[in-house]
């Protein structure tokens, strides 16, 4: 194995682990709901956002990236990115309420630009291998979300962690990727575009491409941060254990998990995606209803795990799509900066909105009949993405 292969193996490696970083610090936090919310006295709107509020960031730096990487370069910013990471997971230790929605801001910053960065470093290291590689990337972070969803409650309560360290405990993972992101810094420089930033924000913005693409992005993380701070709770109250709530919520991120890592290279095979857009929204809109009416731990398992696959499987499309519909890694960044922006801003609603319309109707009827119109909508955006055609 020559040098050169060594060192692409390694970076396959530690893409992996930046990965696996970028949704524990936001999927743990759905199992411990009951548990913060009794701890510090917030309301169900204050709960949500502190899933809203990473997401937030995720709409506002997405599209900021380019500035950082023109100053500090690809790598130098991924490394600022995971730096801030670690530190926004650890703020959250401390007992007041500006920490915690501090750090988690914090924390979403650095999630905003590692999610930018990725597929742009996915294009210009492995150009032959963007479908497979798109998709071991983003199940990746079907992983770690699952993980985090998964261990929650066992490490708050079975270890005695408590919630605060329970979030705090994935700080470990994400200094050990800056770490092993450093060697990378030796090849960084600052990125020279070719045009300004505010001239590919003004092109980005008259491409109708990038905007269907944009509002595919945002409902479908819209859908998936609002049932990993939500699908818990609705469990529990239906009468299940807190234990139980947390592993249905597994099942979800760990199925997505299939569908991230195969519907790319399935996609990479077709002229259009159109056909896959079609059928990921169809069941998805299926099961959604199938949550609606059904409380059973069996069906809502099968529920979960359709409904998993649909949104993992989207993810990984609109991920792709952003790579498929630009024609190098430059204006993949753009593209990413953009399409993410727009699409974490759309997204960012969903938690906050979903729990005021329990809060009105006292009911889970309207929250998930709410995101059966979102799965709708997104079905129409991923038509016009779906198109063999170039941003």
């Amino acid at each position: 194995m020559s040098t050169d292969q060594k060192k692409k193996y390694l970076l396959i490696l530690v893409i992996i682990l930046i990965s696996l970083n970028l949704r524990p610090s936001l999927t743990a936090v759905g199992p411990l709901v009951t548990e913060i919310r009794m701890s510090t006295g917030l309301s169900n709107s204050l709960i949500g956002l502190l899933t809203t509020l990473p997401v937030l960031a995720f709409g506002i730096f997405s599209v900021l990236t380019p500035l950082f990487t023109r100053k500090m370069g690809t790598e130098g910013t991924m490394a600022f990115a995971l730096s801030i990471l670690t530190i926004g997971i650890f703020l959250r230790v401390i007992p007041a309420h500006l920490a915690l929605f501090g750090g988690t801001l914090i924390l979403g910053i650095g999630i905003a630009l590692g999610n930018v960065l990725l597929p742009g470093i996915v294009k210009k290291q492995f150009p032959q291998k963007a479908g497979l590689m798109t998709g071991i990337y983003s199940s990746m972070l079907g992983v770690g979300a699952t993980i985090a969803s998964g261990v929650s409650i066992p490490l708050s309560e079975g270890a005695g962690l408590g919630w605060r360290w329970t979030l705090a405990s994935w700080g470990i993972l994400s200094a050990l990727a800056f770490f092993a992101w450093l060697p990378q810094l030796k090849v960084n420089m600052p990125v020279i575009m070719r045009k300004s930033f505010r001239s590919s924000l003004r092109d980005l913005g008259t491409s109708a491409l990038a905007w269907h693409i944009a509002v595919f992005v945002g409902l479908q993380s819209l859908t998936f941060y609002t049932l990993t701070a939500w699908l818990p709770e609705i469990l529990i109250d239906r009468g299940m254990t807190p234990s139980h709530a947390g592993w249905m919520l597994s099942i979800m991120h760990g199925v997505g998990v299939l569908g991230t890592f195969a519907i790319p290279p399935m996609a990479s095979k077709k002229t259009n995606q159109q056909t896959l857009v079609f059928w990921i929204a169809f069941f998805e809109m299926v099961s959604i209803i199938g949550l609606v009416f059904q409380s059973s731990i069996l069906f809502v398992a099968i529920w979960s795990a359709i409904l998993g696959f649909c949104l993992g499987g989207s993810f990984g499309l609109a991920l792709f799509f952003i790579l498929l519909r630009s024609r190098d890694s430059d204006s993949a960044n753009e593209l990413s900066g953009m399409s993410q922006s727009i699409g974490y801003t759309i997204a960012a609603v969903g938690p906050v909105l979903f729990g005021a319309f329990f809060d009105l109707t006292q009911n889970w009827t309207v929250p998930l009949l709410f995101l059966f119109l979102v799965a709708f909508i997104k079905l129409w955006s991923g038509w016009k993405a779906g198109k063999n055609e170039f941003v």
